[in-house]
């Protein structure tokens, strides 16, 4: 077994080896029931094959421990989950798992931000500092400039000041003042719209503002507006570092030497409106196609959201766009926390849903690890709609806190 098996599969777990050594995960299907015939709604077995084996050397490649996948298309679904939970004890991951989603969480916000815009109570080209005091700039950036990444603010969480707190005791709540108040202390990286920086900073602001317009807490809006219309039960918005059960273990590095250490209860509130949110598969599973489609929005504020930037290291045909993102024809958003990653996205030319979640997020061959399981799970199921993340748009610095979805490097020419 390979050094990146013992960490996938975790090092005391030799029955969990057993298991996973042909590379295959979890499913539901039972022992003593035939499986020669594809079941009714599933993908052909054929093609599940090369799905799980795609799965299982990109996992290699990677060492991630354990993943959940979920592909839902015409052709059939696919819901598997794959390796351990817990590399100490060598439980088996499961596919009802609760997970940390990461900046998945900005899709959230922005959404709130979309539908109060639809009512009429902001516009998207409203500075903020109609709603929020003491922004640098903040008479010309706009919401939209916030939510397309073009404010030219500093992001707060590449601030040495705010990475000394955090990993001085990664227990400890943040506030979103204090979050800002690390960003506010650096200086404007472009001007206002003259350049793109995937930036934390863009969705606390504008988290701030669903809570000042619409009168509620952020947790209770994107409850209330959001995740109860959409059916989402096990989606939630937690405000200290409580994670419901059942969950994996999350794996990330903390020391400059690269040391493995477990995130699994380190508090989100670092990320907040920009990356604290839980959700599982199945609800997941909801959210990508409704963002993607807007189904919470009018045709207008959708067309809007769907107006992007291209962001460097990214073809021509993706971009960034209203706290959302294009890539390779799949439409949505990753995420990363200390510990966690997913992806979940929609491709509407194949009426496809992909969400991927991994609990890790230590890159490897310059990649995040959703990103690599994610681009062998596309190579085989839309070879014309490859999703791929280059490397000008990784995380430039694995011992610092995630910035929840890979950061691009900025650039000051104008966006298209």
């Amino acid at each position: 077994m390979t050094a990146a098996a013992l960490r996938r599969y975790g090092l005391a777990a030799v029955a969990a080896a057993v298991m996973f050594a042909s590379g295959c995960g979890q499913d539901s299907t039972p022992q003593n029931e035939s499986t020669s015939a594809t079941p009714a709604g599933q993908l052909d077995a054929g093609v599940a094959q090369r799905i799980d084996d795609a799965i299982d050397k990109a996992m290699d490649t990677a060492g991630v421990p354990g993943a959940i996948v979920g592909i839902w298309g015409p052709e059939g679904d696919y819901v598997k989950a794959f390796g351990v939970a817990d590399q100490a004890g060598g439980e088996p991951m499961q596919t009802d798992f609760y997970h940390r989603i990461g900046s998945q969480t900005k899709t959230f916000t922005v959404t709130g931000i979309l539908q109060l815009a639809d009512q009429g109570k902001l516009g998207l080209d409203d500075p903020i500092a109609k709603f929020i005091d003491g922004v640098p700039e903040g008479d010309t950036i706009t919401l939209r400039q916030l939510a397309r990444m073009q404010s030219g603010l500093a992001n707060y969480s590449a601030t040495d000041g705010f990475q000394q707190a955090f990993f001085a005791d990664p227990f400890r709540n943040f506030a979103p003042q204090e979050l800002l108040d690390y960003a506010f202390a650096e200086p404007m990286v472009f001007q206002p719209g003259e350049g793109f920086l995937y930036c934390n900073t863009n969705t606390i602001l504008l988290g701030l503002v669903v809570e000042k317009v619409s009168g509620q807490s952020l947790p209770d809006y994107i409850r209330d507006h959001i995740a109860t219309p959409l059916g989402m039960s096990h989606t939630s918005f937690p405000t200290t570092n409580a994670f419901p059960d059942p969950h994996a273990q999350g794996y990330t590095v903390q020391d400059a030497d690269n040391s493995e250490t477990t995130a699994t209860d380190w508090n989100p509130s670092w990320g907040w409106s920009a990356g604290a949110m839980i959700s599982t598969l199945e609800d997941m599973h909801i959210w990508a196609p409704a963002l993607a489609t807007g189904k919470l929005l009018t045709p207008e504020m959708q067309t809007q959201r769907l107006q992007t930037v291209t962001a460097p290291g990214m073809p021509a045909d993706d971009g960034y766009g209203v706290g959302i993102f294009k890539v390779g024809g799949w439409i949505g958003h990753n995420g990363s926390l200390p510990g966690y990653q997913t992806v979940a996205v929609y491709l509407p030319d194949k009426q496809t849903t992909m969400v991927i979640f991994v609990n890790t997020d230590i890159e490897a061959q310059g990649q995040e690890p959703s990103t690599l399981v994610a681009k062998a799970i596309t190579e085989v199921i839309t070879p014309q709609h490859i999703y791929s993340l280059g490397e000008a748009v990784q995380p430039p610095d694995v011992t610092s806190p995630p910035d929840a979805t890979p950061p691009p490097t900025p650039t000051t020419t104008k966006p298209r």
